[in-house]
């Protein structure tokens, strides 16, 4: 709104390039929201029990929602406090790392509950990589320190008389 008017000549390449820049870099930092499912049956054996809330408790770290599902047959469908049970048990033993985010309803032979994780997904990223990276150079450190202990008794084994 200068007065005289002032215009800018530009390249209209570059400008669409930067443009194009900014899209991804705002697309590389938003959440997508992905929800993993897991199905369970009222009689599940504890160890069973056990390696399901094991998946659940890696799908909330990473930063997942889950979906618990629960099966019903046959006489089972008279019976829904035992999935309400189950339900409710899996989220008192997961509370540290996730919440109740749709309590536990029935849908017809199934009933169903999600849990949403306490961290976000950038942050469970951020700390997996950290993870990652502490884990590589701690594999970097361990193998830089064991050629020098095999080089150091390289030369005593030699050093044995072959004849005897």
């Amino acid at each position: 709104m200068a007065n005289p008017p002032v215009c800018k000549l530009m390249d209209f390449g570059k400008f669409k390039y930067e443009a194009d820049i900014k899209a991804r870099e705002s697309r590389k930092n938003q959440v997508n929201t992905v929800i993993k499912e897991i199905k369970l049956r009222p009689k599940i054996d504890p160890h069973d029990y056990g390696t399901k809330k094991g998946h659940v408790e890696r799908f909330l770290n990473a930063g997942d929602k889950v979906k618990v599902t629960i099966m019903f047959r046959g006489r089972e469908q008279s019976r829904p406090e035992l999935g309400y049970r189950l339900l409710q048990r899996l989220a008192e033993d997961v509370a540290d790392i996730g919440f109740v985010e749709s309590a536990p309803k029935q849908d017809g032979r199934n009933m169903i509950m999600v849990l949403g994780p306490t961290k976000k997904k950038a942050e469970a990223k951020a700390q997996q990589r950290r993870n990652r990276d502490e884990a590589t150079s701690a594999t970097e450190t361990h193998a830089a320190q064991a050629p020098q202990a095999t080089e150091a008794a390289a030369p005593v084994d030699q050093a044995t008389p072959a004849g005897s």
